[in-house]
């Protein structure tokens, strides 16, 4: 498209009328404007050209012999939706507009045609179709960005689950522990809903102060306290039509809990200050690191809201359970991070996966995921091994830094225990930089001859062999 707003790709165009006047000069003048163009007298020629050529737009005379322009509109956007149509009509009326508009028209252009308004309506129908194909693969996008990754019997179960989920208009409630993706499933869910063209709205329950509450989800009228100077929308008029997530909502207090039961059931409210009552139509997915049947035994979660929210329970499995699935998110992790950070994508040796396999994962896949841009931003090798992962992921590792220790503390001179920190500080960065002394001594910040007469004095020239 050129800076006129004119598409420049050559589309193809079907001009259906049943004038030869109309065929000739009109199909003339857009072949003139760099149109390819394909003409048909009536709707059956129409319709035929159509399943064989599929044109980008079609410019249909609404009153013909046969089927006329409103049939074989009706026709072409049944098996086409995707193909752009403007009605031309000689006798056009509004009932006539508003029925073709309906169908899916997207101009009518009354005659005698006017070529520039005729440009005007093909280039807006077709940069219309441009956006809609836009905004299809933005949607794929995100909804491949917002997928649960992983191949393992858990996660395959967890997708079937949200597959099934998604399309209904069904409440959700996502259980899990931290970090394991719950915000995830919820996006997830939403994008596979039939409310993906309205908003997914947010509610970050444990992060709202008490006192806040009533304006942060109802929002509040304009002169509501003496401070508010301007009217605020809540949260859930926000999430009008699409999806609200309450998220952590078993960390809300049981007076905010009371404050959204009826708003939960009635789906009405009104605004802080405000009398008038406001109507919304929201689907509504909670999540929870916490089991909300103990908080309610323990009379810290109302089992009112826990029954209206759990119509369709999903838990999120943690990342111990799954482990099959980490070398897939790792290198997704690391595609991402060498992306950010533009730099080569790093790769990890098979030891490195044999320990993160036995790691417990307590911080699940967010963990992860922080692991991986650590070794990314951290890491000076393209080649990751068991010796670059830090001590929580490397047993041996650790071993080896509680004996350092150890001697460091068991060390009866600064001196003595200087040597012992030089020593281990040297043998580490030299295994990072596979045993090269001079990336060693640049990495360091010494000089070459320097580092090699450190190795003599501290026991260390075993490594000059396998150096450069």
């Amino acid at each position: 498209m050129d800076q006129k707003g004119v598409y420049t790709m050559y589309p193809s165009i079907l001009i259906v009328d049943d004038e030869p006047s109309i065929l000739q000069s009109l199909g003339g003048l857009l072949s003139d404007e760099g149109f390819e163009v394909t003409t048909a007298a009536n709707g059956y020629e129409a319709l035929k050209i159509v399943d064989t050529e599929s044109p980008d737009l079609v410019l249909l005379d609404i009153w013909m012999p046969g089927i006329d322009g409103i049939e074989t509109l009706k026709e072409i956007k049944k098996d086409n939706p995707h193909i752009q149509v403007i009605i031309i009509s000689g006798h056009g009326t509004i009932e006539t507009a508003v029925k073709a508009t309906k169908l899916g028209a997207f101009d009518l252009i009354e005659k005698p045609l006017s070529i520039d308004k005729v440009i005007v309506a093909i280039n807006n129908a077709l940069n219309f179709r441009r956006l809609e194909e836009e905004n299809k693969y933005l949607r794929k996008k995100t909804l491949e960005k917002h997928s649960i990754t992983g191949n393992s019997p858990l996660i395959q179960e967890l997708k079937k689950q949200i597959a099934v989920t998604a399309p209904t208009e069904a409440w959700v409630l996502i259980t899990g522990e931290n970090g394991t993706g719950k915000e995830l499933v919820a996006r997830t869910i939403h994008q596979l809903s039939s409310r993906v063209d309205y908003p997914l709205i947010d509610v970050h329950c444990a992060s709202i102060p008490e006192e806040l509450i009533e304006i942060e989800l109802f929002g509040q009228e304009k002169g509501a306290f003496a401070e508010s100077s301007a009217k605020k929308i809540g949260k859930f008029e926000l999430a009008n039509k699409g999806t609200l997530f309450l998220d952590e909502i078993g960390d809300m207090s049981l007076k905010s809990q009371s404050k959204i039961l009826r708003v939960l059931q009635e789906q009405q409210f009104q605004r802080v200050g405000g009398s008038r009552t406001l109507s919304i139509n929201v689907r509504v997915i909670a999540s929870s690191n916490k089991d909300l049947e103990k908080e309610i035994e323990k009379g810290t979660f109302r089992e009112d809201i826990y029954y209206r929210l759990n119509v369709i329970p999903i838990e999120v499995p943690p990342l111990r359970n799954r482990v099959e699935d980490i070398p897939q998110l790792m290198e997704i992790f690391f595609d991402e991070c060498a992306k950010q950070n533009r730099s080569k994508k790093k790769v990890v040796t098979q030891n490195v996966f044999d320990l993160l396999l036995n790691y417990s994962w307590p911080g699940n896949v967010r963990e992860l995921k922080n692991l991986v841009e650590r070794l990314t931003i951290m890491t000076d090798k393209d080649v990751i091994d068991e010796h670059d992962l830090p001590s929580p992921y490397h047993p041996k590792a650790k071993d080896d830094i509680a004996s350092v220790e150890a001697q460091l503390f068991l060390s009866n001179s600064i001196k003595e225990a200087r040597e012992i920190f030089e020593k281990e500080f040297i043998k580490r960065k030299l295994i990072q930089h596979n045993n090269n002394v001079t990336k060693t001594a640049e990495a360091i910040g010494v000089q070459r001859s320097h580092l090699y007469k450190k190795l003599k004095k501290l026991n260390l020239t075993d490594v000059l062999s396998a150096t450069s």
